[in-house]
Parts: C-alpha cells; structure tokens; sequence
C-alpha cells in the first residue's frame, strides 16, 4: 500500500496556474497531459499531488475533476479568483463551502433557479473534513456560496442578483462542476477562492490586473493544503 494520499488540483487559467507550475519546478515532478491539458505531478510529505491546468469553464472543470476521480484522487482541491459578491472585497480570500450553476435556467417552465430534473439536490457542499483544515491554516477565512456559470460576470445588477438571489459571495466559472462531480463520486473537495473584482462594469480591468500580478501566496497555500490534508484525511 503507498505510503501517499493521492491529491488532485484543479485550476482553470494560466496565469493562475504558472506560480503553481514555478513552486512545483524547484523539486522533482513529472508532466503527463489529459484531453491536450497539462498535467504536473510531485510530492511533497504524505502527498501525491497532480495539478491539472484545465482550462475555463465548467466543461473543462468538469472532465478534470472526473480524470482526477478515475484515477483514484483521495481529494480534490480548486484555488482561483473570483468575482465578488455582496460585501466581499477584492484580495479577500474565501472558503467556499456551498456551490450552483447560476447560469442552469428552466424557469420559463416551471422550475426553482438553477433546479435540474430528475436530480435530488442542485446545492453541492464542500467537504467538511477538509473545510476544517483549511481553517486550521487560516482560522479567519470567511466562508460562503460561489455561484458558477460559463460567463464572466461585468454586470451591477446582475452581480446583484445573484447575491440576493443565492446569497453568494463569489461567482466564478468552475468550482460547481468540480463540487458535483467530487459529491456525485464521493470525493472530498474543497475550494478556495480570492476576489479579484466587484463582478460589476469595472471587473474587467480588476481581475486582469490581479491575474498577471504573479503573486503566488494562494499556489504556496493550496499546496500546503494539500500536504495537510494528505496527513488527516
């Protein structure tokens, strides 16, 4: 039996996953690539991490996290930025522990906002062992609902809307693929989330001056995450 808890990570952009990629390449690694996407692989303590730059939107989000299931991810773990709603503000950083297709509409014919048929909840939640020990890291992270939809929200009233509507204070455009697949499959995920923007007429320029900065103190806390969760999952 290996000694290391498989952990995978989901990321979407490039310029999210590059300081990953950087803390990744000052040790031994290895690259595999999954449907032309990039895979990087290490460890680090008790963990076996593969790292998948996925690509935008819940589609892609959604094949890696099933390519990280099928082989035999003990968790899974998504960082990135988000826009933000309600009173969260830019540079905060967010456990999400709730998530909804924001953009999944039947309504015109009967249906509850983002309510699928024939499937029993279209809420999914994070898991609560790996909740705790991220707020063992960061005991003051505020937690919350990310809203997800294949659009990058720039609009006031809808940012609006959808924190009223789903009391969320985050949208982005793949953790509720990813929470879905881990919750259909039983898989623990958590997730967490930094505010680039206001998801208003400015989110534009906000989150593209957030996503080249280079920082990378979200990448170093997602591995340590992981090495954590490796160890008491």
């Amino acid at each position: 039996m290996s000694k290391y808890k498989k952990i995978g990570i989901v990321v979407a952009d490039g310029d999210e996953f590059s300081p990953l990629a950087d803390i990744i390449k000052l040790g031994d690694y290895s690259e595999d690539k999954f449907l032309k996407r990039k895979i990087l692989k290490f460890t680090r303590g008790n963990a076996e991490i593969i790292a998948i730059l996925c690509g935008i939107g819940k589609v892609n989000a959604a094949a890696a996290a099933t390519h990280l299931v099928d082989i035999g991810c003990d968790a899974i773990l998504n960082y990135g930025l988000s826009g933000g709603l309600g009173t969260a503000k830019k540079n905060e950083l967010y456990l999400c522990d709730r998530f909804t297709e924001h953009d999944f509409d039947l309504t015109m014919i009967g249906y509850k906002p983002c309510e699928k048929p024939g499937q029993e909840s279209y809420v999914y939640k994070s898991d609560e062992r790996l909740n705790r020990i991220i707020k063992e890291l960061l005991p003051d992270i505020k937690s919350g609902t990310a809203v997800t939809g294949d659009c990058f929200i720039c609009d006031s009233a809808r940012s609006r809307f959808l924190s009223e509507t789903f009391n969320a204070v985050s949208c982005d455009m793949e953790t509720a693929a990813i929470a879905y697949v881990c919750e259909s499959a039983g898989v623990p995920f958590a997730c967490v989330r930094k505010i680039s923007d206001g998801a208003d007429e400015s989110a534009e320029e906000s989150y593209r001056e957030v996503n080249t900065s280079g920082e990378d103190s979200l990448q170093k806390l997602i591995v340590g995450i992981a090495v954590l969760a490796a160890e008491k999952l």
